[in-house]
């Protein structure tokens, strides 16, 4: 079982608590210098000193690098493989993750279509090939390493060390989900939305908790994760996002949170927990998602 697998006879919490401690203080810390900085207007000075694709690097670079030392935490400290950090099963099933990958990327460009045709007043041609070249080596490199820290931090790292402590499936799934939230509060799009936006950021991290306890492993959530944020970067990219790139479309309107806000959440997600579910035949959610957890003798 996924969360299991961090249980060995020389587990000791208090070797879990630096890094989760040490990212909250950097989550709280941003925060508060942002509460007296304006962000979007610090991007745009950024963008007008070094350019869009090494303001992008500079801002997406800090958590690239923190996936490896991540690992490199897990392995030294913790005697732990990267493989039993993943998943549960005897080799990290790529196949799960290009599934995931292909099925939020094929729904992220049809969505993204739909509301260009829709709307297409609201966007303007934003491709130039020379920088999207360019900005395309570097996402596909950097953006799979940033989504894969924040899934091995929380649905990985912490999930296992906290449901190992509490002996809990749902306390680990309720911290790291709102954590998780919690994280994106310092981003340009909640100043411009609202904290109303946090309902998507906190709700995309309980989906991402629950596929990871109903496949007992970190796949799915690895593959959706990537998706979302390299497909999102590379199609558009607005004035007011924490990402502003040399994407193909550039979406001019007025930012609000409203139904964008809510059909993900309430809507996409439990549909893509059909999916998920059928094809990988969960069952026992009540057990998987709320259960104790109990470790052999």
């Amino acid at each position: 079982m996924f969360i299991e697998q961090a249980k060995k006879e020389n587990f000791r919490f208090l070797s879990y608590l630096p890094i989760p401690v040490f990212f909250l203080t950097l989550m709280v810390a941003n925060y508060i210098m942002a509460a007296d900085v304006d962000t979007d207007e610090a991007i745009h000075q950024s963008i007008a000193a070094i350019g869009e694709n090494l303001t992008f690097v500079m801002l997406i670079i800090p958590l690239s690098v923190a996936c490896l030392f991540l690992w490199g935490w897990v392995k030294i400290i913790h005697h732990q493989s990267i493989t039993s950090l993943t998943t549960s099963r005897p080799k990290v099933d790529w196949g799960r993750i290009f599934f995931s990958f292909g099925l939020w990327a094929g729904l992220s460009v049809a969505m993204t279509l739909a509301v260009y045709f829709s709307s297409p007043e609201n966007f303007k041609i934003n491709f130039q090939l020379g920088p999207f070249l360019t900005f395309f080596i570097l996402a596909i490199i950097l953006i799979p390493l940033q989504t894969s820290f924040e899934e091995y931090l929380f649905r990985g790292y912490m999930m296992q060390g906290i449901g190992v402590v509490t002996r809990s499936r749902l306390i680990p799934l309720l911290i790291t989900s709102i954590m998780f939230g919690l994280m994106h509060i310092a981003n340009p799009e909640v100043g411009k939305m609202g904290y109303v936006i946090l309902i998507y950021y906190i709700g995309t991290g309980f989906f991402l908790g629950i596929i990871t306890l109903m496949d007992e492993g970190l796949e799915l959530a690895l593959g959706f994760h990537a998706a979302n944020n390299l497909v999102g970067a590379l199609l558009v990219t607005s004035d007011w996002t924490a990402f502003q790139t040399h994407s193909i479309l550039k979406d001019m309107s007025e930012p609000t949170a409203g139904f964008d806000v809510i059909l993900p959440v309430f809507v996409i997600f439990p549909i893509l927990l059909y999916i998920f579910s059928k094809k990988y035949q969960w069952k026992n959610w009540k057990e998987k998602l709320t259960g104790k957890i109990v470790f052999e003798k």
